[in-house]
């Protein structure tokens, strides 16, 4: 039988579907801006952090591939992806309030150790929640509407990531919340801004589940078809993984160069500026500099977030024109160059420009991959072949992770600004493979 098209949604169904991510990025902006300072605020050294920081990609591996898989196969009286949605988004709640406040419960390594617990039990949630509502938006999206879907995301992500960036600054800035605090302790400018980014989170979450609708399975078959293993086993991700599409396999190389250098700014960002742009010696990771650089890296993180916001609206008349493959070449470009200049950064306001060819990377990174491959995946399967993909997302992450604090100590001296380079130069690589991924 012949499939039949997917309904055309309007914006504010799409809107609607979408809002949730913006709840996601908000937490997921605190984590990125913060979670380095705050593990080196608990004791953590530089050469440490991107070891920490392995604990969310080794979860994201494991989570979303398993997830992916049952959201496939579920069906109840609250939906295929919903469920998932709802899971990860309240244990995510629950690690933001407790991460700021771990010093509070425990004392010198014991609070650092819980705080990375945290970190792991935040970002495990954050995929849980995350690998559902990328296959939501695949299943209910035609082909014709694809680009334009992934790239409403790609804004309420910027918009979202941008709130959570700023929000500590903006606390201590205009709303006279401390930025000091004692060593070993959170300052209450960072703690009040997790508390806020809990409840941003599950509302945006609540719009989407209650103002979105998921197909039953009968009408999803008239779209999708139905699924050629309904009765599938779990190992069955193994043989999937063999029949990846081709497209997906030549987008790993591609996913490897840009999240391998995504993984080093995030991790690296706030030690790199405190010591290469406000002069600190790498041991101060205490003083109030060093948490005005702790702030200024939420500030330059939401000037790319938001930047990917604006530019989000324009990649699917950018793609029309230029094709996906040139206009994310072009925009990991922009990218390498955007990293690349924060070495020649004079004081903290040349960052700001910096993040402008950053912005246009990361818009890219979250929209061109998956409207290349969202027609090309198998019905029935879309949840799997997302957590698949994630796996290109992950292991370059956990490879940065292994060796990148190593390197930092032992090759660059603890000068994190070093990281920042190299990630410039996986940025430009990352523009050039994906000249090579094939998408008709």
């Amino acid at each position: 039988m012949a499939l039949l098209e997917k309904p055309k949604l309007s914006l504010l169904q799409i809107f609607y579907m979408s809002f949730g991510f913006m709840g996601i990025q908000f937490g997921f902006a605190l984590q990125n801006g913060n979670a380095s300072g705050i593990l080196q605020n608990y004791g953590a050294h530089v050469e440490q952090l991107s070891w920490f920081w392995l604990v969310a990609p080794l979860t994201g591996m494991i989570v979303q591939p398993i997830i992916g898989f049952y959201s496939d196969k579920t069906w109840g009286r609250f939906g295929r992806r919903k469920p998932y949605i709802m899971v990860g988004t309240m244990l995510c709640c629950l690690a933001l309030l407790l991460l700021p406040n771990s010093a509070t419960f425990f004392q010198a390594k014991s609070a650092l150790l819980i705080g990375a617990g945290m970190l792991m039990v935040m970002d495990a949630s954050i995929n849980i929640a995350m690998e559902p509502f990328r296959a939501l938006v695949a299943d209910n999206l035609s082909a014709k509407q694809s680009t334009l879907g992934f790239s409403i995301q790609t804004f309420l992500i910027g918009i979202g990531a941008v709130a959570g960036s700023w929000l500590p600054f903006v606390m201590h800035e205009f709303m006279g919340v401390s930025s000091s605090a004692p060593a070993g302790f959170v300052a209450d400018n960072v703690t009040y801004s997790f508390y806020v980014g809990a409840v941003v989170f599950l509302v945006c979450i609540l719009i989407t589940v209650l103002f979105s609708r998921e197909y039953p399975p009968a009408e999803y078959e008239l779209y999708h078809g139905k699924s050629e293993d309904t009765d599938a086993k779990f190992s069955n991700i193994f043989k999937d993984f063999k029949k990846m599409p081709r497209a997906m396999r030549q987008l790993g190389l591609v996913q490897f160069f840009s999240w391998f250098a995504l993984f080093s700014m995030w991790v690296f960002t706030t030690p790199a500026i405190a010591h290469h742009v406000f002069g600190l010696s790498v041991e101060d990771t205490s003083s109030d500099k060093f948490r005005e650089a702790q702030n200024w890296t939420g500030i330059i993180f939401g000037v790319y977030n938001g930047i990917s916001a604006i530019y989000a609206l324009f990649l699917p008349r950018i793609a029309k024109f230029l094709g996906r493959k040139r206009t994310h070449a072009f925009s990991l470009i922009a990218g390498g160059l955007g990293l690349l200049s924060m070495y020649f950064a004079d004081d903290k306001w040349d960052l700001v420009y910096s993040m402008i060819g950053v912005g246009l990377a990361w818009a890219s990174i979250l929209a061109m991959p998956y409207a290349i491959l969202a027609n090309k995946i198998p019905s029935g399967k879309m949840g799997v072949y997302m957590g698949i993909f994630n796996f290109f997302i992950t292991i370059p992450q956990i490879v940065n992770g292994v060796v990148g604090g190593p390197i930092v100590k032992n090759f660059y001296d603890n000068n994190a600004m070093y990281a920042i380079i190299l990630a410039g130069v996986f940025m430009l690589s990352a523009a050039v493979s994906v000249l090579y991924v094939q998408d008709n």
